[in-house]
């Protein structure tokens, strides 16, 4: 029996941590650690290998492969994994687009697109391919009637993601799939679902897409590990030569302990609609105590995943909140973690002022997040308006 990979010393500094960035990444689980751990210590064989250490460790691979697939509702097949998130987006558009560069050359994607899908899709208007950015409404949603205008036969490729890193405005998947794939025959759909996995009670098979991106470490699994769903019967290229590993679409050894983590993570997922429900009023809670702060300004849709709230407390920088909040052990982030620096294109394509834009603060929790944490931080919050504020003057 393995040992906890946490002493009784750091388990209290763990605990004295108000940790409300979950956005940008998680704690990896004790029991997805001691996964991990395993794979590396005594169930180190390469996939690949066809004696018993290698076929031990495919059954481990394909046992990952399994349970996330029926997180998604898909099957085995459907399930490719990658390094990350990033790379899962990347190998759906570049994958994408080659594969059906003769059907046509346009690509449709929204403005607050994260950045591996946005650089993506600009890289390919490098090469010669037609892009088209849809705006938002103040809701950070598309128009289902912007999209719809853009639809025709020279479109190959649609990708929005479900949920917004910023500010958890959720896009109308369902329907964007359903509009793209009467109006545009030769389209395929990618999603982003990086940030609604495990937290959207809607399965990803079920929103029609072809294609669908996952992180690992955005659900409790260790860095280094994400994946892609391709629909089964949707072909798309590999960007990656090499061995020929994940059905020859993403060659490379597989991260085996990671991606063993990233099953039992996906194992402890809770039951979205409980966990909405529980998450839903600690964002209440949150909203109710900082709108009694003058100045207040929140970002978020009303309706948004309750995972994620972004506020402003006017005349305060984004910088000065976060690092003012850190000093008394409270971790949250200005916006997305995926790139540093700059202003936030996301508020920006809601368009709200540059002084709510550079006051942004973005507060995201875990299913195990307390009523503590959260009360916690409207009093720091509280302290900071009048502290901070009294200093500009």
């Amino acid at each position: 029996m393995q040992k906890g990979l946490c002493s009784a010393e750091e388990k209290l500094l763990l605990m004295t941590v108000n940790y409300l960035d979950n956005s940008a990444t998680t704690r990896v689980s004790e029991k997805a650690a001691q996964k991990a751990l395993l794979m590396m210590t005594e169930k180190f064989g390469n996939p690949s290998s066809v004696y018993s250490l290698g076929l031990d460790a495919e059954r481990e691979l394909n046992s990952a492969r399994e349970t996330i697939a029926k997180r998604l509702g898909a099957d085995k097949t459907e399930i490719f994994f990658t390094s990350c998130g990033t790379e899962a987006n990347n190998l759906a558009i570049f994958g994408a687009a080659d594969a059906r560069k003769r059907l046509g050359n346009k690509i449709i994607t929204s403005a607050v697109e994260p950045p591996s899908v946005l650089n993506a899709v600009k890289e390919l208007e490098r090469r010669g391919f037609k892009a088209v950015y849809l705006p938002v409404g103040n809701d950070g949603k598309i128009r289902l009637s912007d999209l719809e205008r853009e639809l025709d036969d020279s479109v190959i490729l649609v990708s929005v993601m479900a949920v917004n890193n910023e500010t958890g405005a959720i896009q109308p998947i369902k329907e964007a799939c359903a509009l793209t794939k009467r109006a545009a025959k030769n389209a395929l759909f990618h999603c982003d679902m990086v940030q609604g996995f495990g937290k959207l009670c809607e399965r990803a098979k079920n929103l029609g897409a072809d294609l669908v991106s996952i992180s690992g470490h955005k659900v409790h699994a260790p860095k280094g590990i994400g994946a892609l769903y391709v629909k089964k019967g949707v072909r798309i290229n590999s960007v990656l030569f090499g061995g020929g590993q994940e059905k020859n679409l993403r060659s490379g050894t597989e991260n085996l302990p990671a991606a063993a983590a990233f099953g039992v993570a996906v194992s402890e997922i809770p039951d979205e609609a409980q966990a909405l429900e529980k998450t839903a009023a600690l964002r209440d809670r949150l909203k109710s105590g900082l709108e009694k702060i003058d100045g207040i300004v929140f970002n978020s849709p009303n309706d948004a995943l309750p995972y994620i709230l972004n506020f402003s407390l006017c005349g305060v920088p984004s910088e000065v909140m976060i690092h003012y909040l850190e000093g008394m052990n409270i971790f949250v982030s200005g916006g997305s973690a995926c790139s540093k620096g700059g202003r936030s294109h996301v508020l920006e394509a809601q368009g709200l002022p540059v002084e709510i834009i550079d006051s942004a603060v973005r507060v995201s929790f875990a299913t195990d997040t307390t009523t503590e944490q959260v009360d916690e931080l409207c009093l720091a919050v509280t302290s900071a308006s009048k502290i901070l504020r009294r200093k500009k003057r």
